[in-house]
C-alpha cells in the first residue's frame, strides 16, 4: 500500500482475479491445478486482468478457462493478495488479486493457452513445494483448509 499521499499519486492501482481449482480423484485424494511458465521458470495459480465491464467473478472464471482449458464454477472466495512492483517504464504498480475456490465441471487441460507450457493436476503437498510465489502458497493453504475432508 502507499506509504503517503505522494506515493498514492504516483502509483497505478490494478486488479486481477483467479482461482484455486480443486478436483477429487478416486483413490488419489484431492488435487489442485497449477500452471508452469517456462520463460520465467515459475509455477503459479491461474489468474489475470479483467476485460471491460467484467465483475471480479467473471474475470476469474474467464481467466481460469483461458489459462487452463477448464470450465469451472466458483465455490467461494478465498481471499485477496496485494503486491507492488515496477512496470517496464519504472512506474509503481499496486496489484490486488482476488482468488476463488473453484471446482472443475468440464473441459480439458490440454487446451490451455500458450502463456503456459504446462498445466498439471498435483497433490496438495507437492503443489505447495512447486509454487513460486509465497503469497500464492498462502492462498493455496487457505483453500486447502476450506476443502471438506474426503
Amino acid at each position: 500500500m502507499a506509504k503517503n499521499k505522494s506515493d498514492a499519486l504516483h502509483q497505478i492501482n490494478i486488479w486481477a482475479a483467479g482461482g484455486v481449482i480443486i478436483n477429487q480423484f478416486s483413490n488419489n485424494g484431492n488435487k489442485v491445478l497449477i500452471c508452469h511458465r517456462k520463460k520465467e521458470n515459475l509455477w503459479c495459480l491461474p489468474k489475470g486482468k479483467p476485460e471491460d465491464g467484467e465483475t471480479i467473478e467473471e474475470t476469474a472464471l474467464r481467466e481460469v478457462k483461458e489459462e487452463t482449458g477448464l470450465d469451472t464454477h466458483i465455490i467461494e472466495k478465498i481471499n485477496e493478495i496485494n503486491y507492488i512492483f515496477l512496470n517496464d517504464i519504472g512506474k509503481k504498480i499496486h496489484k490486488k488479486v482476488h482468488f476463488f475456490l473453484m471446482e472443475s465441471k468440464g473441459g480439458n487441460i490440454q487446451y490451455h493457452d500458450k502463456e503456459f507450457d504446462n498445466v498439471i493436476w498435483e497433490g496438495f503437498e507437492v503443489a505447495k513445494t512447486l509454487l513460486t510465489y509465497e503469497n500464492e502458497l498462502d492462498v493455496l493453504e487457505k483453500a486447502i483448509e476450506m476443502v471438506p475432508e474426503e
